[in-house]
């Protein structure tokens, strides 16, 4: 690829930047914090006018609703992202920890200590909320980030990353601590992709599967994120009715247009007189679209759409649901093991043996018992905000805070030894 002076030139200043940030202490750190959490604040209306710049442009584009709604703040989104980086601000520092501790029986010490990752490059779509989260997150880990956010969200982002370096330069830090890709040339992500191995040590996507794709196949950094939020909620033979019904609808309804919301509702056929009908009824009402195969539709009166081996594979990020009769819990977790994308699933059920054989079985990062898939998210895990969801078989797993964003090191001491 022929060299990309602009994107160069922010690997060099990213580097030169992790540099410096090794020598900021947690003090310093949260001060930078505290400043950014104030600009939100004060420059409210600023931030309000650049989103409505992209929700025009969306608009104009036709872009679905699912993605207008992700793209859209307002003064309550905005107080929920200065409540996260409130909360980030709190928090322990990350680096510097003694993960373990132990002494060998020739006297050496030696100790596990988490560091930084180093700079992080991070490309993602519609949600300007993962600029402030991601910012705050990576700058308190220790880590300098490079943010290349969607297009259809480039004046929130820009401004947002604005106010955090300003809120750098006002503490005399790095600037550079945080850099925003400022040109929607798409050539800029394959270059951070495939040339600048030199300078960023991680690549976190978060977005639609099209841009994971592409990051999986394009990137010479190692990567962590996942592909889809194809998210199960399986209601066990010996579920509760009145749970099933609250964790069904909330898993599904809260937010359709999230990862942790369910696509696929699971239903013991032991059960299905008692709880299908019910269930169905309650998300019938709330507007959402129902899609079931042949013993579903035997056990619900209103009218719906047979589902085809396709409905089991799709994410579909709007009022729609995609409804199976299965066997008991062992086909329940073969079901989710062959469709499902290891993000999030739930089982509805008072029997303890049965949930633990689901809890165990599934390979999903986050497996929950009588409670909504929607329970996916770092700040519901008191992590404040998240980078993203890894649905990786290696470290991270699941929701990415602060300690997911360090590695380690080991550091031995001695008194001179020397291996025989």
């Amino acid at each position: 690829m022929i060299k990309n002076f602009y994107m160069q030139r922010i690997g060099e200043k990213a580097k030169i930047a992790s540099l410096n940030l090794s020598n900021i202490n947690i003090n310093k750190k949260n001060s930078v914090l505290k400043q950014f959490n104030q600009y939100l604040k004060t420059y409210e209306r600023s931030i309000l006018n650049a989103n409505r710049k992209d929700l025009y442009n969306a608009k104009l584009k036709k872009i679905k609703d699912s993605m207008i709604e992700r793209l859209k703040l307002n003064s309550h989104k905005i107080s929920e992202i200065r409540n996260s980086i409130g909360k980030i601000i709190k928090f322990k520092d990350p680096v510097g920890k003694t993960l373990s501790y132990w002494k060998r029986p020739n006297g050496l010490t030696i100790k596990r200590v988490s560091i930084p990752i180093g700079v992080i490059g991070i490309i993602y779509e519609s949600r300007p909320n993962v600029t402030s989260d991601v910012s705050a997150l990576c700058f308190k880990s220790g880590n300098v980030v490079i943010l290349r956010g969607g297009s259809e969200a480039f004046h929130s982002n820009k401004i947002l990353a604005k106010l955090f370096k300003k809120a750098l330069k006002k503490k005399k830090c790095d600037v550079n601590c945080v850099q925003f890709v400022e040109h929607k040339n798409r050539n800029h992500v394959d270059y951070l992709l495939s040339d600048m191995k030199k300078y960023v040590d991680l690549i976190i996507p978060r977005g639609g599967k099209n841009l994971v794709k592409k990051v999986l196949d394009k990137s010479s950094v190692a990567i962590i994120g996942h592909y889809e939020g194809l998210c199960h909620v399986f209601v066990d033979r010996d579920a509760d009715l009145n749970t099933a019904i609250k964790v069904v609808k909330n898993s599904k309804m809260r937010n359709v247009s999230i990862c942790g919301a369910a696509e696929t509702l699971l239903i013991d056929k032991m059960c299905l007189k008692t709880h299908c009908k019910p269930i169905l009824e309650q998300l019938n009402k709330l507007g959402c679209k129902i899609i079931g195969d042949k013993i579903i539709k035997k056990n619900f009166s209103q009218k719906i759409k047979i589902a085809s081996e396709k409905d089991w594979k799709t994410e579909y990020l709007s009022a729609t649901i995609s409804v199976k009769s299965v066997n008991g819990v062992k086909e329940a977790i073969n079901h989710i093991n062959k469709y499902g994308t290891s993000h999030t699933d739930s089982i509805v059920t008072k029997n303890k043996k049965t949930a633990q054989k689901f809890l165990s079985g599934i390979k999903s990062s986050i497996a929950i018992h009588n409670a909504s898939t929607q329970f996916a998210d770092g700040g519901e895990f008191g992590f404040g905000a998240e980078v993203g969801i890894s649905t990786g078989k290696l470290h991270p797993r699941g929701p990415i805070g602060l300690d997911q964003l360090t590695t380690y090191k080991y550091i031995l001491a001695g008194k001179g030894q020397i291996r025989k």
